[in-house]
């Protein structure tokens, strides 16, 4: 099975897009700058509505992205072995890279006062603490977002039994994997975020069933209307009950957050047309570097702002970070792609140098040649 340049466009531009939107669910605050004080009226319900609402919905895309491209080439195509040592360089050792680096770097920075309160105690923390700030064994990783990372190679290794269940009992298989993903309290064990197993395994389903991910696109307009409404709802719920949110909000905010994927897939339907998404779509490896690098960033402007004004003008911060940690990141991406082309390759899973490739092929063979604005990286090479 290919895959069109149509949905391939569509693919690569949700990437830059919902990691975009994860940025703001991690930009830092403490008690007294809480969202849920509402202190600030409609500026905190936004921070809720992006951070706690809209962009919950990026990971669970993520994830189903993932599980649609492993099995493109339906099950006749899936060789584990390749897939395994493959997905060893592009997934598990970058997470390995950022979270052990940003672990260490922590670990050094504390034994001097620097980072306290900011990045988890790891000085005083039990063995069981370390290994999971390190590796992400039992809880979350230092470099929070990696556990998307994380939990992917776990998805990656169960892949065949995960494809085996969708082509034998695909209706019960999705359907207990997403109540279980749903139901507050619920755990698994083997997966950190329960959302992450469902949706990956629903990409596996929508790849092996051949199905047409375009059917829904008359429907564009209202799909995209009803999961931002959706959203705004559920952000209006947990502004006036959060941070400690009742069952019924977690459930609601645990759906939407899966269900909301096509939602966010209808929207890409009509904002691919749009000049400026073709060069976001183009963007390649940029939107992994933005993922592994901002939380990072994050908290050291938060470490400087609170040095420097303490919790005065948050207004100021948010949106600063967030915007500032887009052109540093944006800057570095290209300034170390160029200057270090090796270091840049083994920190991106060698993304940088798949789309090099592309690229080269692309102008070397007049069938291959791209219109302007379509992305250089295939999905089989993804």
């Amino acid at each position: 099975m290919t895959v069109d340049q149509n949905i391939s466009s569509r693919i690569n531009l949700m990437r830059i897009l919902l990691i975009s939107g994860i940025v703001f669910v991690h930009v830092p605050h403490d008690p007294q700058t809480s969202p849920f004080i509402g202190a600030n009226g409609f500026f905190d319900w936004l921070r809720v509505f992006l951070g706690d609402s809209l962009f919950r919905i990026g990971v669970p895309c993520l994830s189903v992205i993932s599980g649609y491209l492993l099995f493109q080439r339906g099950w006749s195509g899936f060789d584990y072995s390749k897939t395994l040592r493959s997905k060893a360089r592009t997934v598990l050792l970058p997470f390995l890279l950022w979270n052990v680096g940003l672990f260490a770097a922590v670990f050094a920075a504390q034994r001097i006062g620097i980072g306290e309160g900011y990045f988890p105690d790891l000085w005083n923390a039990a063995p069981r603490e370390l290994l999971s700030s390190a590796l992400a064994t039992e809880e979350l990783p230092i470099n929070l977002p990696l556990y998307f990372l994380r939990d992917l190679v776990v998805c990656i290794i169960l892949s065949p039994i995960l494809a085996f269940l969708v082509r034998r009992y695909p209706g019960p298989t999705l359907g207990v994997l997403f109540f279980v993903a749903i139901l507050p309290e619920v755990t698994l064990g083997i997966v950190l975020k329960k959302t992450i197993l469902f949706s990956f395994t629903l990409g596996i389903f929508l790849a092996l069933y051949r199905q047409d991910l375009k059917a829904l696109d008359p429907f564009a307009g209202i799909g995209s209307a009803t999961a931002l409404a959706a959203a705004a709802l559920l952000s209006v719920a947990q502004y006036h009950t959060g941070p400690d949110f009742p069952w019924v909000v977690d459930l609601a905010r645990n759906t939407l957050s899966m269900l909301g994927v096509v939602g966010f897939w209808l929207m890409s339907s009509f904002l691919i047309r749009l000049p400026i998404s073709q060069r976001l779509a183009a963007t390649g490896s940029l939107s992994f570097w933005i993922f592994c690098a901002h939380y990072p960033l994050l908290v050291v402007m938060w470490m400087v702002w609170n040095r420097l004004a303490g919790d005065e003008f948050y207004l100021l911060f948010y949106f600063g970070a967030a915007l500032g940690s887009f052109i540093i990141l944006a800057f570095s991406n290209r300034y170390i792609s160029r200057a270090m082309p090796a270091l840049y390759e083994v920190l991106t899973g060698s993304r940088g140098r798949k789309a090099k490739l592309t690229a080269a092929a692309k102008s070397h063979s007049p069938a291959g040649l791209s219109r302007p604005g379509e992305p250089a990286m295939t999905q089989q090479q993804r």
